[in-house]
């Protein structure tokens, strides 16, 4: 989720810890949620559902905006990852009849009574159902997580004209064929690109990635400020709605045509009235804003003075709360890219990073702990706790380990273990302007210099696009993060390095792992494209493993390989989610999907 998955900032913070518990006086409805957004809202497809990659607005759209399937209470822990019944009046199981043909068919039924709100004001059919995952299979609308349904039958062939494996025998029925038995099917149908669509409405952005974010049809509680007035009437009428810019706005108000009783308390309890997401390019600024109650909370780098305020280790003030965000956040390094087509340059990279500053500049403890491999443990019920294959004293990194690692590279021309040829000088990286990037990026150079790599640093608000397009063969960057799609561990994997999720445009899998000649002439990646290692055969015998303890280790090799032998990132920070709330905020929970505030259940005076 970007990731995410992907994907987003450093209150953005995201990882483990525990919860300094609920903002609790006295809860009713009403009010308005102001929410600031440090520099940009840093999507990935303009919030559009069938793009839309960002964990951010995940945990929004899957609160408020998107009805899925099955879906989630949107609360913190355990409880927080479990199916619930969304649209579908039940979540298919083998025990009720939903779950049949040996784990390859998935029938849902849908509830009555739920209509999408204006300008369509319609109820709710499977027909809706399919004309999203259409969109998903066509290449043209912008998809950036259609590779998790493609064990559907008949999903990549059609290119989103028809899906041979989904039937409709009524307007509330669902029914998914699959080509072979995928244990996390369920998990993938909660995600928000599969929430229904109005065909008669989506047409008009067909081969519009991105376009129809600002006019998205809620099926949920609230919707984009604006809906109501927009012409619907014909496809040349069609203007974005007033509440969402793309760059400054984001207004989410009650959406008339909602029915509570469709839906439970426990998954939703829409108190405010409305949602308001401004974008605010200081971080200071959005802080002095909570303190003085114009903003309630934010997505944003969290400045020094207001993390010891507020969230000081063991003394946690009751309006900071941590709670565990399931996000690895990495500096990946492009494998077709000199000198990071060498995988002992980028073994090298692992053992000279001070991960310890990297921290720091973060905020430290409270934001989260040094990472050591690539998936969270806690995606691995803590098993790989102890592994560290680069293991310095007090993370600081080590310039003799990286200069040891170096020996032998094409580009240590010496014979010192330095990156002393042409190519180790001037090397492209693109930041963001957050405030953790300009504190992260002294280090960086400080730390690559001491084995002969400088960097070309081109700093981009809102970098996302540009690191997601291949064809700007961006070498390395320290912006990404990734949190899980849903609670399994193969949600590293599949998005992040198999090959077939390669694209054109909004790709997730920066380091390019997989890509052949073939893949990048299509994405036009340029640069050391034939030997570029690919893991997609052990994504496919890990995923043929049912949840459980065997699927579990196949996943955890995985990563050790990764880190040993392919090295495609510097993981750096495993952080925990992180919000400082104002006085206004009466009631705080936090949703495990979205890894985010729980908008379902927070509540403003």
């Amino acid at each position: 989720m970007s990731v995410a998955a992907l994907i987003s900032v450093a209150a953005l913070v995201v990882v483990a810890a525990g919860s300094a518990g609920s903002s609790s006086n006295k809860v009713s409805a009403g009010g308005t949620l102001n929410y600031g957004w440090e520099q940009s809202f840093g999507y990935t497809d303009n919030f559009d559902p069938t793009g839309e990659y960002l964990g951010d607005w995940f945990g929004i759209a899957s609160s408020l905006l998107v009805r899925t399937l099955v879906g989630y209470n949107h609360v913190a822990g355990a409880a927080g990852n479990k199916l619930v019944p969304d649209i579908a009046t039940a979540v298919p199981s083998v025990a009720n009849g939903g779950i049949t043909n040996g784990g390859k068919t998935y029938t849902f039924h849908l509830k009555h009574g739920i209509k999408f709100g204006p300008p369509i004001n319609r109820e709710v059919t499977s027909h809706d159902i399919v004309t999203a995952m259409k969109r998903l299979a066509n290449p043209k609308d912008g998809a950036e997580y259609a590779f998790y349904y493609s064990p559907i039958k008949g999903f990549d062939s059609g290119k989103g004209a028809s899906i041979s494996g989904i039937k409709t025998p009524d307007p509330y029925t669902i029914v998914f064929n699959l080509t072979a038995p995928t244990g996390d099917f369920l998990y993938r149908m909660g995600m928000p690109a599969t929430g229904p669509m109005p065909a008669e409405f989506v047409k008009c952005f067909e081969g519009q990635p991105g376009k129809y974010g600002y006019d998205l049809v809620s099926t949920g509680p609230y919707m984009i400020s604006g809906m109501d007035k927009v012409d619907a009437s014909s496809c040349a009428n069609v203007k974005p709605a007033s509440g969402y810019d793309g760059q400054t706005i984001y207004d989410l108000i009650r959406n008339p045509n909602y029915s509570p009783s469709t839906d439970t308390k426990a998954a939703r309890e829409n108190f405010p009235d409305e949602f308001k997401f401004t974008v605010d390019a200081s971080a200071d600024d959005i802080y002095n804003k909570i303190d003085a109650g114009e903003y309630d909370m934010a997505t944003s780098s969290i400045p020094p003075q207001y993390l010891a305020k507020y969230c000081a280790p063991g003394h946690l003030n009751p309006r900071c709360h941590e709670n565990s965000g399931d996000r690895t956040w990495y500096m990946y390094m492009n494998m077709t890219q000199p000198p990071f087509d060498d995988v002992k340059v980028r073994q090298a990279m692992n053992w000279i990073m001070d991960k310890h500053s990297l921290v720091q500049a973060w905020g430290g403890q409270p934001i989260g702990v040094v990472a050591n491999h690539i998936v969270p443990d806690y995606l691995f019920n803590n098993q790989l706790s102890e592994y560290n294959p680069y293991k310095t004293n007090g993370d600081l990194g080590s310039t003799e380990k990286a200069m040891k690692a170096m020996k032998g590279s094409k580009y240590d021309t010496t014979g010192k273990g330095l990156c002393s040829a042409s190519a180790c000088r001037n090397v492209l990286l693109v930041a963001d302007t957050r405030l953790v990037d300009t504190k992260m990026l002294p280090v960086i150079q400080a730390d690559a210099k001491k084995i002969g790599i400088t960097f070309k640093v081109r700093t981009i608000k809102g970098a996302y696009p540009t690191l997601q397009t291949p064809a700007n063969n961006v070498a390395i960057s320290e912006r990404p993060g990734w949190g899980k799609d849903y609670a399994d561990a193969s949600t590293f994997f599949i998005p992040l390095m198999a090959s077939y999720d390669i694209i054109k445009s909004g790709n997730p899998n920066y380091s390019l792992v997989g890509l052949t000649p073939a893949i990048a002439k299509s994405v036009g990646a340029t640069g050391s494209v034939s030997n570029v290692p690919s893991i997609d055969s052990n994504i496919a015998s890990c995923e043929a493993i049912p949840v459980g303890q065997s699927r579990l280790t196949c996943w955890e090799n995985l990563d050790k390989t990764l880190m040993t032998k392919i090295v495609p990132w510097v993981p750096y920070l495993w952080a925990n989610v992180t919000r400082i709330v104002s006085t206004n905020v009466t009631k705080y929970e936090f949703d495990q999907f979205g890894t985010t505030p729980s908008f379902a259940h927070i509540a403003v005076k």
